[in-house]
């Protein structure tokens, strides 16, 4: 093992200060060497928090001095403010410093599948709009976002019914909002009709600016629409946002299942915890008897959540309203509350609330 990577190993045991991800995972480590026993590492991070540079430089000290292969160490920390100023805190609320690296955001989850065509943005918008009704019901009001980080195939825009260009303040991008949600979007930054051909380092600095530059003002939880796959995009956001965990998607045949199960498992290589699998198009509700017709299979909800050791949130069933709502911009959970498409929408939104409190 070489000595870089014996000390990004120790390193990888510090936890970012009100997190459960580590400082490597986080890619807050811009370089780490090791020379004659001499132990000297870089790290960059953002916040508005005196404690946290402190604090994280007497951890690396502390950690690095256990290894024997270290006989000192020299700890050089960047620190940057959030590019939005964080939201004030009501007299006596009191503050136990960043919660998120997304000023005002309290919880953000990430939708991913790991394979393509099964339905993961139009989950993810319904899921939003869910989280919107769930927390109204519960708490008599909710703030919800949603950020599309598919950048080579936005949908979210259509789906959520929002056009226009997003406004800037202060550096910032504003949201466009519709039916209660905020939304964010390459859709809404390129033209309808351009094709976004871009590689890597452009992708990465596209979920960058979407985690450091946006306001979003203060949100209860904010939706995060993966591309599929375990790409750049993927690995940049699991760097650069705070995920609190990930919402599996899979449809039920066997084809959707395996390709889930490998692309899900990047979320434990990144230490985000994986809060459930969803299986969408689960089944086909016959208007004529009320029966369920299973076109794709069974079981395939059920393999994925027991290969990944999680639990299976919901099914939801195939329906072409559906496809119609995502069409003309109103979500079926906005445009049917009482469908049982909602009702299932309903309650695995439910249940990531449970789990993320």
């Amino acid at each position: 093992m070489s000595s870089h990577q014996t000390l990004l190993n120790a390193l990888s045991s510090i936890k970012y200060p009100g997190f459960s991800r580590d400082i490597v995972s986080f890619g807050l480590v811009r370089s780490a060497i090791l020379e004659a026993g001499a132990a000297s590492v870089q790290l960059a991070i953002t916040t508005s928090d005196p404690k946290v540079p402190v604090d994280l430089k007497r951890e690396v000290e502390a950690v690095l001095t256990e290894l024997d292969e270290v006989s000192e160490v020299s700890v050089e920390i960047a620190v940057s403010k959030p590019k939005s100023a964080p939201p004030a805190q009501a007299e006596g609320s009191g503050s136990t410093g960043d919660k998120s690296l997304i000023s005002g955001v309290k919880k953000i989850i990430a939708v991913a599948s790991g394979k393509g065509g099964v339905g993961k943005s139009t989950f993810s918008v319904n899921l939003a709009c869910a989280f919107d009704y769930v927390l109204n019901e519960a708490l008599g009001s909710s703030a919800v976002g949603i950020m599309d980080c598919d950048v080579y195939g936005p949908s979210i825009p259509l789906m959520m019914g929002v056009r226009g260009r997003p406004t800037i303040e202060d550096e910032a991008l504003i949201p466009l909002e519709n039916l209660g949600i905020k939304t964010m979007s390459m859709g809404l930054l390129v033209d309808e009709d351009t094709p976004v051909i871009w590689r890597g380092p452009m992708v990465n600095k596209t979920i960058q600016q979407f985690a450091q530059n946006v306001n979003w003002g203060d949100l209860d939880i904010l939706v995060v629409d993966l591309p599929p796959g375990t790409g750049d995009a993927q690995l940049s956001l699991a760097q650069n946002i705070p995920l609190d965990g990930a919402v599996i998607v899979t449809t039920p045949q066997e084809a959707a299942v395996s390709v889930t199960i490998r692309g899900a498992k990047m979320f434990s290589k990144v230490n985000v915890p994986i809060l459930g699998v969803a299986e969408n198009m689960s089944y086909f509700l016959n208007p004529a008897n009320g029966e369920k017709d299973y076109l794709f299979g069974t079981g395939g909800g059920e393999k994925a959540a027991e290969s990944l050791d999680t639990v299976l949130l919901g099914k939801i069933p195939l329906d072409s309203a559906i496809r119609q709502g995502g069409d003309m911009g109103i979500p079926i959970v906005k445009s049917a509350p009482n469908s049982e498409a909602a009702k299932a929408f309903y309650d695995i939104a439910r249940q990531v609330l449970q789990m993320l409190a």
